[in-house]
């Protein structure tokens, strides 16, 4: 009986482990099919129609000037955010006012994605306006910008969604990483200088790498055949999403392994194949979207996808993910980890579920051994004659018993 006992016990020792990393895959699973199929197609329909809207609304008809305001707008949006962030992060905390930092942090959001668009959307027809579109020149300008970026190890500030995703949580919600991580209460002169770098040199070269690769696929997949050309960057994307998501484990594996140079080129090896997945999934979406959304009546089909997405992103509690924020460095983290996609929704909810339960659990186990501290001192008063008259309600409680 003992034997049986004993091998019981060291056989759900055993299966404990292996159902925990299944229980892990299938969530892993899930938060994949999440970002690609939810989180990013609402990323971009948000894009989208901010993008055409500040094309109907800022100097219509004259790109020139369209783009120099939207370049104006939207890098001093972005370096004023850069600046604000601790004063926002203090000013809006959660405990001094819930409400409060509930509008206030959508609101933070709203107008930041209304910046990011368009500094993007500036430096994007800044270029279209003084470069020639050949293939050759368009190649020329990304192969240059992301070998800054290289050089800088900055390639990893090329992914957006679905391989990032940013949910809106209370920790955090300001904090805006700068290239150098200049701290802002010893030298504001350099704090300065580094939002600066961080927005106008880093952002502009994230820009220019993006555009130079969807103009690419414009010129070489079914030009002029904008309907296939976009079903086929869709079925690209999906296909390369499904690769990257699948390598992965076994690049986080190999990256554990490495160190120094090699670890650093096969990570952004890595990074470079999930970027092509991300702008041919983006670039099918955002065209069929112009294509098939309402196609006779384009501001309303874009003040859908941008009124629309946005909410249904709040409603996710992932509306930070349309914001393009922060400088990451290359490869910075510890073993495998710089080349797992921050793409952790359900995993995240779940686990916040399980430590608010766990929080209860414990409570009331500490509440339960106070309680019978406070018993014991009652029953010694009440020998001594001091509390005869109290009446005391004796309350069980098992300390490993499930607390909904």
């Amino acid at each position: 009986m003992v034997e049986l006992c004993g091998g019981a016990v060291m056989a759900s020792a055993l299966e404990r482990p292996t159902s925990s990393r299944i229980y892990y895959a299938i969530l892993a699973i899930l938060d994949s099919i999440f970002s690609a199929g939810v989180a990013a197609p609402a990323v971009v329909g948000y894009w989208r129609g901010t993008w055409h809207l500040s094309d109907i609304y800022i100097y219509h008809g004259n790109p020139v000037y369209g783009s120099l305001t939207s370049i104006a707008i939207g890098f001093t949006g972005l370096f004023t955010f850069n600046l604000l962030q601790n004063f926002l992060d203090d000013y809006l905390h959660p405990d001094k006012h819930r409400l409060c930092y509930y509008f206030g942090s959508r609101l933070y959001t709203y107008v930041f994605g209304f910046c990011c668009v368009n500094a993007w959307r500036g430096a994007w027809q800044a270029l279209d306006l003084f470069t020639e579109m050949s293939s050759s020149t368009v190649f020329a300008t990304t192969s240059v910008s992301l070998l800054a970026l290289a050089i800088m190890r900055a390639i990893r500030n090329i992914a957006a969604p679905p391989f990032s995703l940013s949910l809106d949580s209370c920790a955090g919600y300001f904090e805006v990483p700068t290239m150098f991580r200049a701290n802002n209460s010893k030298d504001w002169s350099l704090y300065i200088l580094d939002c600066a770098f961080s927005v106008g040199i880093v952002g502009t070269l994230v820009v220019f790498v993006w555009r130079g690769v969807w103009v690419l696929f414009d010129i070489y997949l079914f030009p002029g055949e904008k309907e296939q050309s976009s079903i086929g960057s869709l079925i690209i994307g999906y296909a390369l999403v499904s690769i990257s998501f699948l390598l992965q484990p076994v690049m986080r594996y190999t990256c554990a392994k490495l160190f120094g140079l090699p670890k650093l080129i096969l990570a952004d090896a890595f990074i470079l194949l999930s970027f092509l997945a991300t702008v041919n999934v983006w670039r099918g979406i955002w065209n069929l979207l112009d294509l098939w959304l309402i196609p006779e009546n384009h501001e309303m089909s874009c003040w859908i996808t941008h009124i629309g997405c946005f909410i249904f992103l709040i409603l996710l509690n992932c509306s930070n993910s349309i914001l393009v924020r922060g400088v990451y460095i290359d490869a910075e983290e510890d073993k495998g980890k710089c080349v797992v996609f921050p793409c952790h929704y359900l995993r995240l909810l779940f686990k916040i579920e399980r430590a608010k339960k766990e929080a209860r659990r414990q409570n009331l186990i500490v509440v339960t051994k106070n309680f019978s501290i406070h018993t014991e001192a009652n029953e010694k008063e009440c020998a001594n004659g001091s509390l005869l008259n109290s009446v005391v309600t004796p309350m069980i409680l098992q300390g490993n018993q499930d607390i909904p």
